[in-house]
């Protein structure tokens, strides 16, 4: 789920659990329930870092219970967005999810393959606030280490991955076409990042959100046509080989002056370090 406006899968969309309600309403207040929209089929050898979180218990068993992305960042650290831990997404405390899973490897979801991983801790931004969407971060511990190669570097402060207009993708399981017609298989579309001005100008603080390039960075094309959607909050925008961001919110989904938007990584970086 991207919150949102929408969760992220890749044809951009946002958050997926609310995302099933919103989908068929207008575009709304921004949020991470998106699916890869304007995307195409990847393959999980070009982005083994690329993980969905899953409850059969809330989500059902048809897609293995995904409801939101993440990526591995380190051999037992899992970054995805705090909103997918939400009462907003879960319809319960993240607490009362006991079958909580971290699937890695798996690019199909009606499929068994892969591993899913128990969480051994979890921690979700106490400072992350709805309403502005700030610090949109939480990070699961996993009990065992993934192989490095299933790892992705996280981009640091001033890293030439967030310069407007370099080329980035996002990847997730999400609605592919705004109507909640949600992947099967792993998604991923090509991206741009943009100037944060584009994204003031787009979110300034109205009903349909508030931009703070302090923590946040915008990504997709300047005519939209691509962008996450419901169903892909918490999954990675990549740059340069790094991880750049994490599928946050958005207004719509790929629509044109209104980019997605997604939780800066340099920013928080040290919350990742001091949780993982």
């Amino acid at each position: 789920m991207r919150t949102s406006l929408r969760p992220l899968l890749v044809v951009l969309v946002v958050p997926l659990a609310a995302a099933l309600a919103m989908v068929l309403t207008a575009p709304a207040p921004a949020t991470a329930d998106r699916v890869v929209i304007g995307g195409h089929p990847a393959r999980m050898v070009e982005a083994p870092w690329t993980v969905a979180l899953a409850s059969r218990a809330l989500f059902g068993e048809k897609r293995s219970g995904q409801f939101c992305g993440g990526a591995v960042v380190g051999p037992t650290t899992v970054v995805t967005a705090a909103h997918c831990l939400s009462r907003g997404v879960l319809g319960m405390d993240w607490r009362q999810v006991k079958d909580l899973r971290v699937i890695v490897g798996r690019n199909d979801l009606r499929k068994s393959d892969g591993v899913e991983y128990p969480t051994a801790r979890v921690w979700v931004n106490p400072e992350y606030e709805g309403d502005n969407r700030a610090g949109d971060i939480a990070v699961l511990t996993l009990g065992v280490a993934v192989p490095a190669a299933y790892t992705i570097p996280m981009a640091g402060s001033g890293d030439r991955a967030y310069r407007p207009g370099e080329k980035a993708a996002v990847y997730g399981w999400g609605d592919t076409q705004g109507d909640g017609s949600y992947a099967s298989a792993l998604r991923t579309a090509s991206v741009q990042v943009l100037a944060d001005t584009v994204c003031e100008r787009a979110y300034p603080g109205n009903a349909e959100g508030d931009y703070d390039p302090r923590s946040m960075v915008c990504a997709g094309l300047p005519d939209g046509g691509r962008d996450a959607c419901q169903g892909d909050s918490g999954g990675p925008l990549v740059a340069r080989g790094r991880l750049v961001g994490l599928v946050s919110w958005g207004s719509g989904c790929a629509v044109a002056g209104r980019p997605g938007v997604y939780t800066r990584i340099s920013a928080v970086a040290d919350l990742v370090a001091a949780h993982g």
